[in-house]
């Protein structure tokens, strides 16, 4: 009898995965492109203000959360080695099970169908909740790039409705409230750079795999000539006394630092999901995962270790500290650059995200879990369409209307529980599947796994109530369409396959 536990042979997965019908197009240094497209991005040019500087409330005295403080170096190499860890977990699993879906297929195989589901529902938040923040500060960066040039959109077209009204009282956004067109006495206010980018990404990732990676390798070079820019030119304004105190909160400050800074770190995971379209995946998947983490841990010490010593790191509480960073150095005339750079950055994370999401979609769909159009494989392109624009059409619609800040934590918290899965599944298929061929193993499997987890779960302690609440709730809403349709149509229970 198929339990709600019951795993899907690995046998299985591999044969999905041999006939896809995706192209295998993509070789190690295009992981490793894909992984700094994901990495770097709205985390260092957003979150690192916040991740050293911490939070505090409207009345500007409650602190919401603190901050590292130059320590914010100590929270990158923290996050390097949690992330590290996880990073071991999935390349053993990619690279024996190098399939689309990601920790979702991985949990199928290790934890069972609802483990599975959970994690496939959680990876929404992963990448379509995630990509709307980064949307969101895509479009704050563009519109500071085009004043720049003396190019100007009103208000009310650059800033979300929520944006608006979850703006502290003082905030000049509330203005808009009332100086914004109105339709049916509800002010317009809606965010059409995000809208528009989230749109060409779309229309890019329909089109094809290959398209895509040189589009985002062109982003990536450029992001890379941005960041080695500012490191060069701030190393030489660096005042050693912006360094202390140096923790000025302790180890606090630095765990609360790392949870909100670990928003830079998602997507590394999104690797993974090219799995069916890497050339030679039990070789290539563990080497593109691998060294795309660590070449981005070092470019964010460094990047961390630069801003904090330019200015006092309470400076660098904005939207765009880096720029803001250089503007109080005296350094203006280098500001429009990083707004170009960190531009052309989150584009690349979008690219990224969008890329992953759909291809989570289409594992499920052949398992049943959703319906079976979002297998579907388009006759020409070769890519996931229908899933593609689907997720495309919902993170443009929310990034219009929608406020960055909801989105960070409960991104967070939803990746970090991913990961734990991970960790725990390699044991649990070192101990069910012993004798199975592992192109790639996880070294001192015992405490690197459960570290992994329990390191996990310690940085989501670091997180606000209000984010466990809300990923509670999204969770319940998750098993109530499992068990509305996923249960009821799973192909592991029926025996059938799905056919896309």
């Amino acid at each position: 009898m198929k339990t709600l536990f019951g795993r899907k042979p690995i046998a299985d997965l591999m044969a999905e995965s041999e006939t896809s019908g995706l192209r295998r197009e993509l070789g190690v240094g295009d992981l490793v492109m894909l992984s700094i497209g994901a990495v770097i991005g709205a985390g260092i040019f957003s979150t690192l203000g916040t991740a050293a500087a911490g939070q505090v409330g409207p009345d500007g005295v409650t602190i919401i959360r603190y901050g590292a403080g130059p320590a914010l170096i100590v929270s990158f190499i923290l996050l390097g080695a949690v992330c590290a860890l996880a990073a071991l977990c999935y390349s053993e699993l990619a690279a024996m099970i190098p399939q689309a879906g990601s920790a979702y297929a991985y949990s199928y195989a290790t934890l069972g169908e609802i483990v599975a589901w959970i994690i496939g529902w959680d990876l929404i938040l992963e990448y379509a909740v995630g990509n709307v923040a980064v949307a969101i500060a895509w479009s704050g960066y563009f519109v500071s790039l085009m004043s720049g040039f003396g190019i100007t959109m009103p208000d009310w077209l650059v800033h979300g409705y929520r944006e608006v009204l979850l703006a502290p009282p003082d905030s000049p956004l509330k203005a808009l409230m009332h100086t914004a067109p109105h339709v049916g006495g509800v002010a317009v206010l809606i965010n059409v750079p995000s809208f528009v980018i989230v749109g060409l990404i779309t229309w890019l990732l329909v089109h094809g795999v290959r398209e895509s990676a040189r589009v985002n390798n062109v982003m990536v070079a450029v992001k890379l000539v941005v960041l080695a820019v500012f490191v060069f030119i701030g190393v030489q304004h660096i005042d050693t006394a912006n360094y202390h105190p140096f923790a000025p909160h302790g180890w606090k400050g630095i765990h609360q630092g790392a949870a909100i800074a670990f928003f830079a770190y998602i997507g590394f995971d999104s690797i993974s999901t090219a799995a069916e379209e890497t050339k030679n995946p039990q070789r290539t998947m563990p080497r593109g995962i691998m060294i795309g983490l660590a070449v981005c841990t070092v470019i964010y010490v460094i990047v961390g270790a630069v801003a904090t010593g330019i200015v006092p790191y309470q400076k660098l509480l904005s939207n765009d500290p880096l720029a803001t960073a250089f503007n109080q150095a005296g350094l203006q005339r280098f500001s429009w650059f990083i707004s170009l750079g960190a531009v052309i950055s989150m584009s690349a994370v979008l690219l990224v995200f969008q890329y992953g999401q759909p291809r989570i979609f289409m594992a499920m769909a052949r398992d049943g879990l959703l319906p079976r159009f979002a297998a579907k494989i388009h006759p020409k392109y070769r890519t996931p369409h229908i899933t593609t624009i689907i997720t495309g059409v919902f993170v443009a619609t929310w990034a219009l209307v929608g406020d960055a800040g909801e989105t960070y934590d409960l991104t967070n918290i939803g990746t970090l529980f991913a990961f734990a899965l991970v960790c725990i599944g390699v044991l649990v298929l070192r101990k069910t599947d012993p004798h199975r061929k592992r192109p790639f193993r996880v070294p001192f499997v015992w405490p690197v796994c459960i570290g992994g987890a329990l390191a996990c779960v310690y940085v989501m302690q670091g997180l606000p109530v209000q984010a466990w609440q809300r990923f509670g709730i999204w969770l319940v809403i998750g098993l109530v369409l499992y068990f509305f349709y996923g249960y009821k149509n799973s192909t592991l229970r029926s025996g059938s396959p799905q056919r896309s």
